[in-house]
């Protein structure tokens, strides 16, 4: 885990330590399981637009809602940002988060991208898709149901049972299928393995370019990020790897998401509130896109061109509480299916 801040921030956190609160006027503490330099961007700019310091944690979003729930009532932390639904769903159900009221976040942030109970608000967006070697796959699969047809027998590279963004999209599939038929899904899948799950999405879609894979799921922003800038073992190979939205003639592409969150006992409540609103508002929004590759929330907001190549498409809008709400079945599902 990795610890960024000014000598103030050092500061703050050292009056933690002793029990104390951990109000600074004119600061916010924050704890991020975003591991993306383009953020900073983010961080100054706020701090440009309100005088507000940001002091932060990043780390494992495990490990940083660990860390909260050690420190109780005297945590210090303001805002929690992760990359999932999973994690926020978490931190709310251990009681991490509360719920906040903001006209502007009602406003910008669409109902199904946020938590029924306004703990948790989401601000930009990655469809996890199919990507395929157009070389190799005439016929390639239209729907998440698809790849687990015979026809692709030995084809498919997909992430680990234990990854998050796989517990989400059967999470999903729950939702709008069932459990049966979702279970039966999953043991389709399985028996397409081109090989165990391994890696991350870019070694997906690496898999596509060394041969080891024809089809391959990925959110949308791996392969954004290597058209735009230079990711070894795939940019230079793009041009043979074609993608599907999936379902666009049912309930839509999935989506992952990046959310935050107000910390229960945040000792600068209003300035995280502030932060929050900051990361809807349109000049952030931009930047998720421009510097990560990542599809805003808003609606209206500016795409990089990396986003625009890839296109727009429908996605699925069900609530993304209702997803994590299946994720233990999801779980038990991979397992059964031998999923590892």
């Amino acid at each position: 885990m990795t610890f960024k801040s000014s000598l103030m921030a050092s500061a703050a956190f050292a009056v933690c330590a002793t029990g104390l609160p951990a109000f600074a006027e004119g600061e916010l503490n924050l704890y991020s399981s975003r591991h993306y330099d383009t953020d900073e961007r983010l961080y100054s700019d706020f701090t440009e637009q309100t005088g507000i310091t940001i002091n932060r944690i990043e780390g494992n979003a495990d490990e940083l809602i660990a860390r909260m729930d050690a420190e109780g009532q005297n945590s210090p932390v303001d805002v929690f940002l992760t990359v999932d639904t999973v994690r926020m769903t978490r931190a709310k159900q251990m009681g991490l988060l509360q719920s906040i009221e903001s006209d502007v976040l009602e406003d910008r942030i669409p109902a199904n991208l946020q938590d029924d109970d306004n703990q948790w608000f989401a601000f930009s967006k990655r469809a996890r898709i199919l990507f395929y070697d157009e070389t190799d796959v005439e016929t390639p699969p239209m729907t998440y149901q698809d790849i687990a047809k015979p026809e692709y027998e030995g084809m498919v590279c997909i992430r680990s049972s234990s990854n998050v963004y796989t517990q989400n999209i059967v999470a999903a599939l729950v939702a709008h299928l069932g459990e049966e038929a979702t279970q039966d899904w999953a043991n389709g899948v399985v028996s397409n393995f081109a090989r165990d799950p391994q890696g991350g999405d870019t070694d997906q879609l690496r898999g596509i370019v060394s041969g080891e894979c024809d089809i391959a799921m990925a959110n949308t922003y791996y392969f954004a990020r290597a058209l735009r800038r230079d990711v070894s073992g795939l940019s230079d190979s793009t041009d043979m790897i074609g993608w599907v939205f999936p379902n666009q003639d049912s309930f839509g592409a999935h989506i992952n998401i990046s959310g935050g969150a107000v910390a229960a006992n945040a000792p600068n409540r209003e300035n995280a509130i502030e932060f929050l609103e900051y990361l809807a508002s349109e000049q952030a929004q931009e930047y998720f896109s421009a510097g990560n590759d990542e599809y805003p929330v808003v609606e209206g907001a500016p795409l990089a061109d990396s986003v625009q190549t890839l296109g727009a498409f429908e996605e699925d809008d069900i609530p993304l509480s209702d997803i994590a709400d299946n994720i233990n079945v999801a779980q038990r599902i991979l397992a059964e299916a031998g999923w590892k």
